[in-house]
């Protein structure tokens, strides 16, 4: 099938502006994943087995790397910026640890979940293992007002998490609920880990708050695509690991939406497939189908364009520099995955 030159155009671009972040911020990132291998080891030998098994299972690494390059916006940084940013790593690893538990989640990264290896209980301690090194490197840069801000969110993402388990198929589900549980439980890590990078680059007030609410809103922004593409994408087209949402039962906008706007037939298709474990591909196919025929994704996908360009909108009163033009077009990338 032929690809439009629009088409390649834009995903030329949207691929450029992470091999950009990762060229600019490649010298700060050795020293993080450094300190990330270091800080996983441990006497006790499966510790660092577990660990290091979702470690390298090839994340991006977004997350810390928002760090470091906020701290390299301003540019007037003592180095805690590679604490922050490892610290933000092993929250996020922490919670996927934990979330697959939780989700019973066969799957991560392409790999066999930690928790299909070592079991819950090993999964869940070294998530524990994690969050509390998390915390040493934290406390080791000696900056109070930064602890703040990564302890604050590290509660708010286990309130976001328990909140969708509260959640977890109950059909009376509004898009504030749903719009509440993503930004506790996803965008306010990218919040945080925008925020105490600017922090520990030796950012104004104006500058902290602007990375803070870029980093709330590309946060958003990230995890509405996240669920478009458990159906597919924005062309809702079958393939891999697809509707593993619907088979937990988490009310994520597209089935909202579907539910609201759909005839009783379409209702009792969905609700019946929600939290259907064992549900096949012909089920899921069903759900996408309807969700197409209402533009549950598509509808979605222009939610997380209005983050998006709030996101980049927040980036506006920061002097003009390579660094701001690069955060700017990972917001492209980050939604751009949905189509």
């Amino acid at each position: 099938m032929a690809v439009s030159v629009l088409t390649q155009t834009r995903q030329d671009k949207r691929e450029n502006a992470i091999e950009r972040l990762l060229s600019a911020t490649h010298d700060d990132m050795a020293r993080v994943n450094a300190m990330i291998l270091e800080r996983a080891d441990s006497h006790v030998e499966m510790v660092p087995e577990l660990a290091k098994y979702l470690i390298e299972s090839g994340g991006k690494r977004l997350r810390p790397m928002l760090t470091v390059a906020a701290a390299a916006l301003f540019g007037k940084g003592t180095g805690s910026a590679i604490n922050f940013a490892a610290a933000v790593e092993f929250m996020h690893n922490a919670t996927l640890l934990h979330d697959d538990v939780v989700d019973d989640s066969d799957m991560r990264r392409g790999k066999p979940a930690a928790r299909m290896v070592w079991g819950n209980k090993a999964s869940i301690l070294v998530g524990d293992f994690l969050l509390g090194q998390a915390f040493m490197m934290m406390v080791e840069t000696g900056d109070v007002a930064a602890l703040a801000v990564l302890s604050a969110a590290s509660a708010t993402m286990a309130e976001g998490e328990v909140f969708q388990l509260a959640k977890t198929g109950d059909l009376t589900t509004t898009p504030d609920d749903y719009a509440e549980v993503i930004r506790a439980k996803t965008a306010v890590l990218f919040q945080a880990a925008c925020e105490v990078g600017a922090m520990a680059g030796g950012a104004d007030e104006a500058g902290r708050k602007a990375l803070s609410l870029y980093g709330l809103e590309l946060g958003n922004a990230f995890q509405l695509v996240d669920d478009v593409l458990d159906y597919g994408g924005q062309s809702g087209t079958l393939g891999k690991n697809i509707g593993d949402d619907l088979r937990e039962g988490k009310m994520t906008l597209p089935i909202i939406l579907a539910l609201a706007e759909g005839t009783e037939a379409e209702k009792a298709t969905i609700t019946n497939a929600l939290g259907k474990t064992d549900a096949s591909a012909f089920d899921v196919g069903q759900v996408v189908t309807i969700l197409t025929r209402y533009e549950a994704l598509s509808r979605t996908t222009q939610k997380a364009q209005t983050h998006a360009q709030a996101a980049v909108a927040a980036l506006g009163p920061l002097p003009d520099s390579e660094m701001k033009t690069i955060l700017a077009d990972v917001v492209e990338f980050s939604v751009g995955r949905a189509y």
